[in-house]
């Protein structure tokens, strides 16, 4: 079979699809396809056993889209099928074009993101379903239904958002839970090394990902207020300087650290080194960083958004409070730290609350339904 990936971001880039999408193409090319990348990057990333071609964000957005619907366009002709985690619009129009099939990883709704991102709405994902919106909007609500459709098959991470997506149109037989693996870990140091390696002494939460609205780290900082616990942020974005001025109005400026972005790798064992992993989103799917902490024994302390539920369970693997309510997270940070007992109970049963997320098991399906739609 012969495969082309499509992701908006890949390494060095940070990232759910940044992680997702080289995954699954060393997955397929070791199992004997032949696989190939189309992404965007700043500067062309280091080549692999396969192909990885790259159009330049530093052209302009037009430009950029025309070249990139095009390089899918030219690529998807010499393959069976695309798998397409991001730049819907571009492999939609590329594939249909080259009459290939494509089949579409979704991580969160495509016309909420691209709304939010440009300012045409606030709030959050499950207010966006019943807003109306402008023109524009609504726009982008066509583009997506559109996309989606067409797919020969759409991937969700979590329950939540395939039924999203059935009340888009979606026909139910094309949509599949694929949940996001746990990452493959060779080597990982122990844990007290790692913790003075890393520098940290004492109770230590750790956060990575985009310091965008979407994971309101301000409700984060906010959380620590009362406590004398250290949050250590692995990941850049728009979001950054604000969040470093509100920890200094808040007094905590000593107890957080920047660490900027960090390579995959590095991000477990951060997890790995901390007591726990904060996740304050507004509004969330099923993120990578949840199964990572996990899968290394670290519990979760997280906002019930999304499909966040699905993966973390209150008082097993974490704990969990309602979207929103600061104060509870406040709390929840308290009683953590100052519950040994329980600190012991979620940690020895974190890793065990994955362990179906093994990569052979949810990249083997995967590879079953691109083989059939290939077909």
């Amino acid at each position: 079979m012969n495969v082309l990936i499509v992701s908006g971001i890949w390494p060095p880039d940070v990232g759910g699809p940044a992680s997702h999408a080289p995954d699954v193409a060393d997955f397929l090319y070791a199992r004997g396809h032949r696989v190939e990348v189309v992404t965007t990057a700043d500067a062309p990333p280091p080549q692999r056993a396969y192909p990885v071609r790259t159009v330049s964000r530093q052209l302009r957005k037009g430009v950029r889209h025309f070249r990139g619907a095009a390089l899918v366009h030219r690529r998807a002709r010499e393959n069976d099928v695309v798998y397409t985690t991001g730049m819907f619009g571009r492999s939609t129009l590329g594939s249909t074009v080259a009459r290939r099939p494509y089949v579409i990883k979704l991580t969160a709704d495509p016309a909420f993101e691209r709304s939010h991102r440009r300012g045409y709405v606030e709030g959050n994902v499950d207010e966006f379903q019943g807003a109306r919106g402008g023109a524009v909007v609504a726009a982008l609500r066509f583009a997506r239904d559109v996309e989606l459709r067409h797919a020969a098959h759409v991937f969700t991470p979590s329950a939540y958002l395939r039924e999203l997506a059935v009340a888009w149109g979606v026909a139910p037989e094309r949509l599949s839970v694929l949940p996001n693996p746990v990452p493959v870990i060779r080597g990982l140091r122990d844990r007290e090394e790692l913790k003075r390696a890393l520098g940290l002494d004492g109770a230590t939460i750790a956060f990575a990902g985009r310091l965008t609205a979407q994971k309101s780290l301000d409700r984060a900082l906010e959380a620590i207020v009362r406590s004398d616990v250290q949050l250590v942020i692995a990941g850049e974005g728009p979001d950054r300087q604000p969040l470093e001025r509100r920890a200094r109005e808040l007094g905590v400026e000593r107890r957080v650290r920047f660490l900027g972005a960090q390579p995959r790798e590095r991000v477990v064992e951060l997890f790995h080194a901390a007591d726990a992993t904060i996740l304050s989103s507004s509004w969330e799917n099923f993120p990578h960083t949840v199964v990572e902490a996990l899968a290394v024994g670290t519990p979760v302390l997280a906002m019930q958004a999304g499909g966040v539920a699905e993966v973390v369970r209150d008082g097993v693997n974490g704990l969990l409070v309602p979207a929103g309510d600061t104060a509870a997270l406040a709390a929840a940070v308290e009683r953590f730290f100052a519950d040994a007992d329980l600190r012991a109970r979620l940690r020895a049963a974190a890793a065990a609350s994955v362990a179906a997320y093994a990569p052979e098991n949810v990249f083997s399906s995967l590879e079953a339904t691109l083989r059939e739609v290939a077909r």
